[in-house]
């Protein structure tokens, strides 16, 4: 039997038809656009990320994450030292890196110890450190301690390394940590100063000479004259020229501070233990970590080590606890390398490691001197070192090299040949030297002995 459908109802579905056909079709058009703002949304997007130089290693959150303003690679590292003539940054120094570009301008002015990295990425995982978010909240590590903010771990590991080494005497010594060696030394100025001075007390030390120049600096100790106190500092190895240092100023009112922030074996024999009265120490030096910013002060008086501390209370507030903590980790890695050498290949002592590389391109440097003719070098005497058991010579971090001829402005002649250094006149020296870093990359240093060797008179 056929159904029978009313024209009504034929008419009803149609329509229904024709509503469901047209809501189709606005919803494709709505759809349509959508897919529109979308893609217009993805677009800007993306301009924007390009235009302001954003790359995935800058928004991802995985393990290529850049790190303290290098990627973890194995095959590449960025270098500072390394400048293109158009100001843009050249090509660095990994374990694999083999590419420098040709108009490169080595930068040599400044001791960033980046030569000592490939003996830290291989160390690891034994030199890493977690900090969770809840430690290291407060201002305060041990009230009970002369400095306050002093972390255990940090003191403890100060203590072992120079037992290790025997370059320094902690016992009845206060440790003073500060935010490198310059808030150290301008804390030891401060608590070494007389409170009821109307002038600032004069600071000298023996030409050539380190100064930031923060304090009231009169000048070469071989020639102060002037009455009153006054402070000596005393650097050695000697931050330019490398040599051993001792106090030059001998008569009464002076105070003496020993900046001994090169004296570990990779740069000098040690030839004794120091047992003065204040003793400066930084990370940088020792184990190359320049950017943790941390230094360490040994003093024997109380009154001074507790003024110190106040000062560095009063300028910072105390030094970071992140920074001392990973410091301690590092300082503990350092030593534990050094103490199973007997059992392992020596060159996994990180201070024989430092020494191989110094007497390498100290070599590499007076050979290119050789060669060039241009130039000049000190000479340093071999002698005796009580942590390595056998004659060394020294091998400081810092060239002292001099013009001869007819050159006046070795800093100028130098640049013109595309290698950066500082001048002597910063030393209070003759402009006829300049001071030249040995702890750059392997890249930038092999460029520079190939550079300076191919300069002739």
């Amino acid at each position: 039997m056929s159904k029978k459908v009313s024209g009504k109802g034929v008419e009803g579905d149609q329509k229904k038809k024709d509503g469901g056909t047209s809501s189709s079709k606005k919803g494709s058009f709505v759809m349509s656009l959508n897919h529109v703002l979308i893609i217009s949304l993805v677009l800007n997007v993306g301009f924007f990320f390009n235009h302001f130089g954003f790359n995935q290693s800058t928004i991802t959150t995985s393990s290529s994450t850049t790190v303290c303003g290098e990627q973890p690679s194995k095959e590449t590292s960025s270098s500072s030292s390394l400048v293109t003539e158009n100001g843009g940054v050249g090509v660095g120094v990994g374990d694999g890196q083999k590419f420098l570009p040709s108009d490169s301008v080595i930068n040599l002015d400044h001791g960033d110890p980046t030569m000592y990295e490939p003996f830290w990425r291989k160390m690891g995982d034994k030199a890493t450190i977690v900090i969770p978010g809840w430690q290291c909240m407060s201002y305060f590590s041990d009230i009970n301690k002369v400095c306050w903010f002093l972390e255990p771990d940090f003191a403890q590991e100060i203590i072992r390394l120079h037992k290790l080494v025997g370059n320094a005497n902690t016992e009845d010594r206060y440790i003073v940590v500060g935010t490198g060696s310059t808030q150290l030394f301008q804390a030891a100025l401060y608590a070494l100063s007389p409170s009821n001075a109307t002038d600032p007390i004069s600071v000298v030390s023996a030409a050539p000479y380190y100064s930031s120049g923060l304090y009231r600096w009169a000048g070469d100790a071989y020639t102060f004259d002037e009455e009153g106190p006054y402070i000596e500092l005393v650097t050695s190895p000697n931050n330019p020229d490398g040599f051993s240092r001792e106090s030059v100023v001998k008569r009464g009112g002076g105070t003496l501070v020993h900046d001994l922030a090169y004296y570990w074996p990779q740069y000098t024999p040690l030839t004794s233990m120091t047992d003065h009265e204040l003793m400066l120490f930084t990370v940088s030096k020792s184990t190359g970590h320049a950017g943790t910013r941390l230094g360490w002060a040994l003093v024997k008086d109380k009154a001074v080590a507790k003024k110190m501390t106040k000062y560095i209370e009063l300028n910072t507030i105390g030094v970071s606890k992140d920074s001392q903590l990973r410091a301690a980790k590092i300082l503990k890695t350092l030593t534990d390398s050094c103490e199973i050498t007997e059992k392992t290949d020596h060159t996994e002592c990180f201070f024989e490691y430092g020494h191989l590389i110094m007497a390498e391109r100290w070599q590499q440097l007076r050979d290119a001197v050789k060669r060039s003719g241009v130039f000049s070098l000190p000479q340093f005497s071999p002698d005796f070192c009580n942590y390595k058991r056998t004659v060394t010579e020294p091998h400081p971090a810092f060239a002292w090299l001099r013009c001869e001829g007819e050159v006046q402005d070795c800093e100028s002649f130098l640049k013109g040949h595309k290698i950066l250094t500082r001048s002597g006149r910063h030393f209070g020296e003759d402009p006829k030297y300049v001071r030249v870093s040995m702890l750059d990359r392997n890249e930038a240093f092999k460029l520079f002995v190939e550079r300076l060797s191919s300069i002739h008179s």
